[in-house]
């Protein structure tokens, strides 16, 4: 350990950079290992989470099997009534925002209504209440340690009242502790599924309806005997015992587990794959990449350097040491060099925390008190100094003793000799700034690909377009809130629809429209609407007219998609049949982009039902400023709204979400590219100062005899160039190959052409060149004299 540690002060400017390029890579790998860690924990923390499963439904669209997550109420009382392997069947109704008021506090917040045996099949942590009562009575409630706290402050919350959007006081019967980062669940509080039931006609009459009402989602959880293949295969047709109904003999029902909830999202032909999982795989694999190439670094100065120990090797072994002494002497430096990179990377790791939460949306943390996270961390650190000391340490203890002493190895050894040496050298640099260049490449058509999509039209302007939910006393107070709106120039337009402008959120099946052929089924997007909805948002009628009053009931318009996908040449005044009754189509609105921007548009129908919708959109007065008018809009809608805090989002905000995964995978890849680069020219800067120390008396007879600068400058530079090239060749195509296959995914996407490559080279060899130029500069500037003087 002495000698380590004089060898480590001895040689203080290489083995700063050793040490910053390894702690950076080991901070890199560090905290994707937390983050991927953290994405495959998600729901573990529930018990018996390898038997809870969502009830999906797959319909068969004339060959394309698309996949939906909502579902019919009568389906959760046929599995109750028809399958005896379920322990336990939950409704559900999410993605809601409710009014909670105690006193003069009010929240508006997400939750959920659920089945009372939601907490007896979940289990999520109650810190007061039963898991047998807490959601027993309908007219009761469940909080969130965290909106307790914000309703009822210190106070004790349970048997208290709460007022639920300013229509009935719900009793508080459970207190839930809060919702970890690592769920797909996201709620402050919950409801019994019954009180929905009893207060919402559309939820009471879906009990009694058909198969073709899809609006809820189903949670079930099987015995411990059960078997899942045979409860899957008794399931599938289940809905098929509705007779007649071509809905449902055109779908059929699967589970989806809980632990592939978060990771494989992505269905494709009714069966689910890698989704968010391709992301976390990429970017371990990336942490992996960054650590290696810190290594390398280790490596290439380490065995560069290993001339000036190779009398040192001679001595020891002359006086006795043997090779596996010397082995051990040198992972014993690199031991202590990684611990002390491993102990700056965990400072790294707390500096960058913040800023990578904020990106990620993610709460990693290191889990100091976590003994196995330290178990963990010594296994990294030695095999971090194994994988980096391991060839050094091989290569050093190799050395012969009477050649080294003799002067026919080590410093004096041949021109041939020392090239065979620095192959390996050589090619690990390759390797080096071929992962480096492959993750520049990939970062720069992530962005192309990225800005590819956003600059496409979207089919509707959303430039100062906001949304509300609409909540009971607003759908009472409507026209009056429009009219006073209007009246004093805040919006120069307000709407209602099913869903914000930028998504459509139910789904339904035509029945019969002109040219249907035999048993054909088309799924596709539907929302309620009033006269002034295309209007607010900006979309464009391309034939026909749009709704004159609220009261045009009878009436349908569809996008362009839907109008080719049903193959009506002429659409005008033709009668379709959707849920039992007639609707005439009146026009036909140009496509907008409402589910992924990079999809092609989907199939989407309209009807003016202004009495049943969720929220209310608004275009603010061009006249009026943002900010002047959010203050007069919230004194509005706390007027009509007195029991809930005034809320809203921006519509362009709801469409630039759209992007928020290619958008995070673009930063981080950018990040990641970044620090890799800046390893690789860490480990560029300490070769060439090593080439330009070994060279200094060649450079000398060199100027000496007539030799510029420029020529001095090429002669230390072309070898690592001619390396960066060779990188950029190797890195070309297989980069090529592995994002050609990631733009496949979208069917709106961009091409690969050569000039990606040629700006990543350009960019490689412009830094190639500016790390190596101090050195080469300073070597080709120095006095030859100072050099010579002592020959």
């Amino acid at each position: 350990m002495k000698t380590a540690w004089r060898n480590l002060v001895r040689t203080a400017g290489y083995s700063t950079l050793n040490i910053s390029g390894l702690a950076i890579g080991m901070g890199v790998a560090l905290l994707i290992g937390i983050w991927v860690y953290d994405q495959y924990s998600y729901e573990k923390f529930l018990p018996d989470n390898g038997r809870i499963y969502r009830v999906l439904r797959n319909f068969n669209s004339n060959g394309d099997t698309l996949t939906f997550a909502t579902v019919s109420l009568k389906l959760s009382d046929a599995l109750r009534r028809e399958i005896p392997d379920m322990e336990y069947v939950v409704e559900g109704d999410w993605m809601e925002e409710h009014g909670l008021v105690v006193g003069d506090k009010k929240l508006y917040v997400t939750g959920g209504m659920v089945g009372s045996d939601f907490e007896k099949m979940f289990q999520f942590p109650l810190l007061k209440g039963s898991f047998e009562t807490v959601l027993r009575d309908p007219y009761s409630i469940v909080l969130t340690q965290g909106t307790a706290k914000a309703l009822f402050g210190n106070d004790d919350p349970i048997g208290k009242t709460v007022r639920f959007d300013n229509m009935n006081e719900l009793r508080v019967t459970g207190i839930l502790k809060d919702l970890p980062s690592n769920t797909s669940f996201d709620f402050h509080f919950l409801v019994p599924f019954r009180y929905l039931e009893l207060t919402d006609f559309d939820a009471r009459s879906g009990r009694g309806g058909s198969f073709q009402e899809n609006g809820f989602q189903i949670f079930v959880k099987l015995k411990r005997d059960a078997n899942k293949e045979l409860v899957a295969a008794k399931i599938r047709n289940i809905e098929h015992t509705e007779t007649g109904n071509v809905n449902a003999m055109n779908s059929y029902v699967i589970l989806h587990p809980m632990d592939r909830w978060h990771l494989y999202g992505r269905f494709e032909n009714g069966k689910d794959g890698p989704g968010f999982l391709v992301y976390v795989r990429l970017f371990g694999a990336i942490g992996i990449l960054v650590l290696l190439i810190a290594c390398i670094n280790f490596i290439n100065l380490t065995t560069a350097r290993s001339e000036k120990r190779a009398r040192e090797v001679g001595v020891r072994k002359a006086i006795g040491s043997s090779r596996r002494n010397l082995i051990f002497q040198f992972l014993m430096e690199s031991f202590l060099l990684t611990f002390i990179a491993f102990l700056v990377s965990l400072m790294l790791v707390e500096l960058g925390r913040s800023p990578f939460n904020a990106l990620t949306g993610e709460t990693v943390a290191i889990p100091y008190s976590r003994p196995m996270f330290w178990l963990v961390m010594l296994a990294f650190v030695i095999v971090t100094a194994i994988i980096a000391g391991s060839r050094p340490a091989f290569y050093l203890s190799s050395f012969q003793p009477v050649k080294v002493l003799k002067g026919t190895e080590g410093y004096r050894s041949s021109l041939q000799v020392r090239r065979a040496r620095s192959l390996p050298r050589k090619a690990l640099v390759v390797l080096q700034f071929t992962c480096s260049i492959a993750f520049v490449i990939s970062t720069i058509i992530i962005y192309r690909q990225i800005q590819y999509a956003k600059d496409r039209p979207s089919g509707y302007d959303l430039n100062r377009v906001l949304s509300t939910h609409k909540t009971a006393d607003l759908e009472m107070d409507y026209p009056a809130l429009k009219n006073e709106l209007l009246e004093k120039g805040i919006v120069s337009s307000i709407s209602t629809c099913t869903s914000p402008a930028t998504g459509v959120w139910w789904h339904t099946n035509i029945e019969y429209w002109p040219g249907k052929h035999p048993g054909e089924t088309v799924e596709m997007g539907t929302l309620y609407i009033d006269e002034d909805f295309f209007k607010t948002v900006g979309m464009n009628l391309k034939n026909g007219r749009n709704f004159t009053t609220r009261n045009d009931t009878t009436d349908v318009l569809f996008n362009e998609t839907a109008i080719a996908r049903l193959r009506i040449r002429e659409p005008l005044n033709q009668m379709i049949t959707w849920q039992g009754k007639k609707y005439r189509i009146i026009g036909v609105v140009g496509d907008a982009l409402q589910y992924s921007p990079f999809e092609h548009a989907h199939p989407t129908m309209f009807f003016c039902k202004p009495n049943v919708q969720n929220f209310l959109i608004y275009r603010l007065a061009p006249t009026i400023k943002t900010q002047d008018a959010l203050a007069k809009l919230a004194a509005a809608f706390s007027k009509y709204n007195p029991a809930v805090p005034y809320q809203y989002r921006f519509e362009d905000e709801n469409y630039a979400a759209k992007f928020r995964l290619e958008v995070l995978v673009g930063k981080l890849s950018g990040l990641f590219a970044g620090l890799a680069i800046f390893i690789s020219c860490l480990g560029l800067l300490g070769l060439a100062a090593y080439v330009a120390e070994r060279r200094t008396k060649e450079i000398s007879i060199r100027k000496v005899l007539g030799a510029s600068v420029s020529q001095v400058w090429l002669l230390l530079s072309k070898d690592f160039l001619l390396l960066v090239l060779i990188s950029c060749v190797i890195a070309s195509p297989l980069t090529f190959y592995f994002l050609h296959s990631w733009l496949m995914k979208y069917e709106y996407r961009i091409s690969i052409g050569a000039g990606v490559f040629i700006i990543a080279a350009i960019l490689a060899m412009a830094l190639t060149i500016i790390t190596i130029s101090f050195q080469a500069i300073r070597a080709a500037l120095a006095n030859p004299v100072d050099k010579l003087r002592s020959e």
